[in-house]
């Protein structure tokens, strides 16, 4: 498999694209002004501890408090509230937890006002970003993630991902953990350090422990809601979590992004610092990669497969559902069964996809075509099973019902990716009429003599359709549209063809590539 990484930078947010074999797979919007991210620590203050839902509201500076959950507080939360309160006071005078003795563990079917008091400043850690009008969901059983590694505070144990597969590699790098780690530190030890060396493992171990002591020296003097240790950005993270021997190529289109990622890659893997380029075409950088057309053609109500089927997808308040429709797909030598299982396999890759995609989290119902043979339905829930590996989120299938429905819960950590793919008609505006199409060339150059004799405007860019641009163009060297707007003006005007532009759409652009506002 080929994975790829395009990152399209602008000045209000990071879109990041993950392709797989060319196919986009991932989307992540990132607005530069983004304040809570999973993995962020910080030092909150308790607002309101509600007994009946066993829970606690703790303000960390969001608009609505952060929730924080019984169940969440984590084994040695009285540990982490015992050396709040020595930092705060100055008895812990080091980050390290040598000498520091642990509480012990809460009882697992406690109650939160055992715990936690109102106006009590605690260390807690994201685990879902704000969704909605819901405020962050928090933890206080804190974790830092690195490139191998995870450090968790407070703990001694040492546990391996379950995606490893040799007992000996699991042995070696349990024993590794247990001979380097630092005392009341436990570590779970990532699926990308198989094979690693002592020397690689150590590295990253000790960039986790010195975040640790940043933490610490933050909390000696913070005011809460305070952040303690950001997580890094979404670039950074996912580098983190995928870069690995199936990853070939990296495009980014801003040169401070590709600096940042360059010296993280540096760090982190040396080897793979090749696969970064710095794209500096003239098209964006989602047309030329054909993103901008996958997501065009991904995020609406209906999905459309190669085969001619098509997937119908519907949000509602608890749920989300997934239609299968086989289209006009169907193969008159095969029998309906055969039909639907072709059908209701491709439907399963692209249902996985999705997922990832959109980024979906909570229920999951899938409306497959109804198979009546029972190796096939097995067939398809292996299928899909198979495809949804690849997805880092937790999640759960269940065997398909006699109704031929599988049921998906899937975690959420972030708000759901929605890409709006209607468009108000540019030529329009929404009113369901257009100018005659015989003045558009008119309204064209009208804008363009103004543009340049009254806004004194030098090397224009015109952003049309291909269609448009190929009309422009026609008749070529002299006897061209474009030739003649360059006797007139005295000065060339480019024309760019804009593959995501309605058909009488354009937009006149300046030599730094900013939009001319007319």
């Amino acid at each position: 498999m080929n994975y790829e990484l395009i990152i399209n930078s602008t000045p209000s947010e990071v879109v990041i694209a993950l392709l797989n074999d060319k196919r986009l797979v991932e989307l992540h919007r990132e607005k530069n002004n983004t304040r809570f991210s999973v993995g962020d620590i910080y030092f909150g203050k308790v607002k309101k501890v509600m007994t009946g839902l066993n829970a606690a509201f703790v303000d960390v500076g969001y608009e609505k408090d952060a929730f924080l959950h019984y169940l969440d507080l984590g084994p040695q939360a009285n540990s982490l509230i015992k050396y709040v309160e020595a930092v705060r006071s100055g008895k812990q005078n080091v980050s390290n937890l040598m000498y520091f003795k642990n509480d012990k563990d809460i009882n697992k079917d406690g109650k939160i006002n055992e715990i936690v008091k109102s106006g009590q400043q605690i260390v807690v850690q994201v685990a879902k970003e704000p969704i909605s009008a819901k405020g962050p969901r928090i933890t206080s059983e804190i974790s830092i993630a690195g490139r191998y590694l995870v450090l968790i505070p407070f703990s001694d144990k040492v546990s391996v991902s379950s995606k490893l597969k040799s007992i000996e590699e699991k042995n070696r790098l349990k024993e590794l953990m247990h001979s380097i780690k630092p005392k009341n530190f436990g570590v779970i030890v990532r699926t990308v350090a198989e094979g690693k060396s002592v020397a690689e493992l150590e590295g990253d171990l000790n960039d986790l422990v010195k975040k640790w002591e940043a933490c610490f020296n933050e909390l000696k003097t913070a005011q809460p809601p305070q952040i303690l240790l950001g997580e890094m950005d979404r670039t950074n993270a996912m580098l983190r979590d995928f870069l690995n021997a199936t990853f070939n190529a990296i495009h980014v289109n801003d040169q401070s992004v590709y600096e940042d990622l360059k010296s993280y890659i540096k760090n982190i893997a040396p080897d793979k610092v090749d696969i970064l380029k710095y794209y500096s075409g003239k098209v964006p950088i989602f047309d030329h990669f054909g993103i901008e057309r996958q997501i065009k053609s991904l995020f609406g109500k209906h999905v459309h497969m190669k085969s001619g089927a098509y997937l119908i997808i519907e949000h509602t308040e608890a749920l989300h559902v997934f239609d299968v429709n086989s289209g006009n797909r169907a193969k008159s030598e095969k029998s309906q069964e055969e039909n639907a299982l072709e059908v209701n396999l491709e439907a399963a890759v692209e249902v996985a996809r999705q997922l990832r995609l959109r980024d979906m989290g909570g229920i999951i119902v899938v409306d497959f075509i109804d198979l009546h043979n029972p190796e096939n339905r097995k067939l398809l829930y292996d299928k899909l099973k198979e495809e949804m590996k690849s997805d880092r989120a937790k999640h759960n299938i269940l065997p398909p019902s006699k109704f031929g429905l599988i049921q998906i819960t899937r975690q959420r950590l972030r708000p759901e990716v929605n890409v709006e793919v209607l468009e108000t008609c540019p030529s329009c505006g929404g009113t369901g009429k257009v100018q005659p199409s015989l003045l558009f060339v008119d309204q064209i150059e009208n804008t363009l003599r103004y543009i340049i004799k009254e806004q004194n405007e030098k090397n224009i860019t015109l952003n049309v359709h291909p269609y448009i641009e190929a009309f422009i163009k026609k008749g070529g060297f002299l006897r061209s549209m474009q030739w003649k707007w360059y006797f007139e003006h005295k000065q060339w005007v480019k024309i760019q063809p804009m593959s995501s532009f309605g058909f009488m759409e354009y937009k006149f652009h300046n030599k730094n590539n900013d939009e001319i506002i007319t």
